[in-house]
């Protein structure tokens, strides 16, 4: 985890966060923070990076006085932060370390329903959460084109899906591919049915992706959409609420068939997803 061993100088203890979702998708936050260990303090996101990658510079704030001991800025939608984990820091003044903040109340009723986003616009979303290690930390998606997924119902041999397509409209040839990971990829495409130019669904059959999961190992494909002939893809994900990490707080019912197990899932990046696994040997 990105920013473990910091140094707490100038503070006695980690301050504490937190965060309320206002309209248009910008983020309150609050510091409490004594006044006596800091002049200039400031918010400090920083992302996190990629494994084997460098740190990037970060998002730097300035944090207001707005009563006894309490501090607030606001992260405004422009500029969006880029997509990825940015971990939440206090900066008492020039020359100080940083400091990671520790979650307070977090009021994220305004992502529940999905927020404000424009269905021709590009979608950004930032979602405050807590670490595995007890940490303030901002989840964050930048996509140009984005297709949000709805209610999942699964059946005895397929999946129905309803979603929503953003930063592009529904056009002639528009359609679903599931695409499969790994060396030898291969393509499923399935038909929608679209409810005007944004809103849509569709079925996956499952004895459709079958035939790619001999050998003995787990098949994973990953669910796109095409809004036209000829049209660049675009993912399947469902970001637009208030859930950092859906993948092992949504779990759909695993369906057998032909000696292996079927399942949906959101990816780490919450991303849906169709797996395919052998069934253990008795």
């Amino acid at each position: 985890m990105s920013g473990e061993g910091d140094g707490v100088k100038g503070l006695v203890e980690n301050p504490r966060a937190s965060v309320t979702a206002q309209a248009g998708g910008r983020l309150l936050v609050r510091v409490r923070l004594p006044r006596a260990t800091s002049a200039h303090p400031r918010l400090l996101l920083q992302p996190r990076p990629k494994k084997g990658r460098p740190e990037e510079a970060g998002r730097s704030l300035v944090l207001e006085p707005v009563g006894t001991d309490e501090w607030q800025t606001v992260v405004e939608t422009d500029p969006a932060l880029d997509e990825g984990r940015w971990d939440a820091y206090v900066v008492s003044g020039p020359g100080e370390d940083r400091v990671p903040l520790l979650p307070g109340p977090r009021d994220l009723r305004g992502l529940v329903s999905g927020g404000d986003a424009e269905r021709r616009a590009p979608v950004a979303v930032r979602i405050p959460y807590a670490t595995k290690d007890g940490r303030l930390a901002i989840r964050a998606w930048r996509r140009a084109t984005h297709a949000e997924a709805g209610r999942i119902t699964v059946a005895a041999d397929a999946m129905t899906v309803s979603a929503r397509l953003y930063g592009a409209g529904l056009g002639e040839g528009a359609e679903v591919s599931l695409n499969r990971r790994g060396r030898e990829s291969a393509v499923a495409r399935f038909a929608l049915s679209a409810e005007g130019d944004q809103d849509f669904s569709f079925t996956v059959a499952y004895p459709d992706l079958l035939a790619e999961a001999a050998g003995g190992t787990a098949v994973v494909w990953d669910v796109f959409v095409h809004p036209s002939a000829g049209a660049p893809r675009v993912r399947v994900a469902r970001l637009m609420d208030d859930v950092a990490d859906r993948k092992t707080v949504f779990v759909y019912p695993t369906t057998t068939l032909g000696g292996v197990s079927v399942r949906p899932y959101y990816t780490l990046d919450n991303d849906l997803s169709v797996e395919i696994a052998p069934r253990p040997s008795r």
